[in-house]
């Protein structure tokens, strides 16, 4: 079963589309799930049935299920939350609990830290692969390599695993104590993609020490692509 995932239907689609990951583990992150037309996504409190009530109705689907997806996140890991308030566009957790939320093509998934871990957290899910002419928008020239074979002969990166990557990249540099300062990153081409044994660095152009280690995996025809810890050199 997927951890936090819901029994019954929604724990289907979990265990389908997430098979547990012995790296997810080891990093010490619970995942949790939900889907748009899960009955329990509902608002948890009077701040988050406001900020719904705002919505246009696809995006408050949305919002309900992944405030859901961040509440089984957190109990996968011991930890219980109530409503999840807006602090502009980013959740507000109450101290001592943290989760990263993305949605795609009506599902929502959120990862939460073990307590005691005081580690990067960010997520991505794209469940619709992206046009090769979206590479652009990703990667600058010395990145380009990924999308070929290398000579190990293990598979290729895509475009929408690296948009992936990236893009959980970008939440977990910036949230928590260690964020960047605000307009550091002005786009995904301004972080560089390098490989690792399992996964990839990811790294800001302008300062290579601020780096994490994401893993970026298939989950139907779309990537999950997830924050596992800093990168060392």
């Amino acid at each position: 079963m997927f951890p936090g995932a819901a029994a019954g239907p929604y724990g289907e689609v979990a265990a389908r589309l997430f098979p547990p990951r012995p790296a997810w583990a080891s990093a010490g992150l619970g995942l949790g799930l939900a889907v748009v037309s899960d009955p329990r996504a509902v608002p948890a409190g009077p701040a988050e049935e406001a900020a719904a009530a705002a919505m246009p109705p696809r995006r408050r689907l949305e919002f309900l299920a992944g405030r859901l997806a961040a509440r089984r996140a957190l109990r996968a890991v011991g930890l219980e939350c109530g409503q999840i308030p807006r602090a502009g566009r980013l959740p507000r957790f109450p101290p001592g609990r943290a989760a990263s939320i993305a949605h795609s093509a009506g599902v929502a998934v959120a990862v939460a830290r073990a307590p005691g871990r005081d580690l990067p957290l960010g997520c991505d899910l794209e469940l619709r692969p992206l046009p090769a002419e979206a590479v652009r928008l990703v990667l600058r020239d010395d990145e380009e390599a990924l999308l070929h074979a290398p000579p190990s002969g293990t598979a290729p990166w895509s475009v929408t695993s690296l948009f992936s990557a990236k893009e959980a990249a970008w939440k977990a540099l910036h949230t928590g104590p260690r964020a960047l300062p605000d307009g550091m990153l002005r786009s995904l081409r301004d972080l560089r993609a390098q490989p690792l044994a399992q996964g990839l660095r990811i790294e800001t152009r302008t300062n290579p020490a601020f780096a994490v280690h994401v893993e970026a995996v298939a989950v139907g025809a779309g990537v999950f692509s997830t924050v596992l810890g800093w990168a060392g050199r």
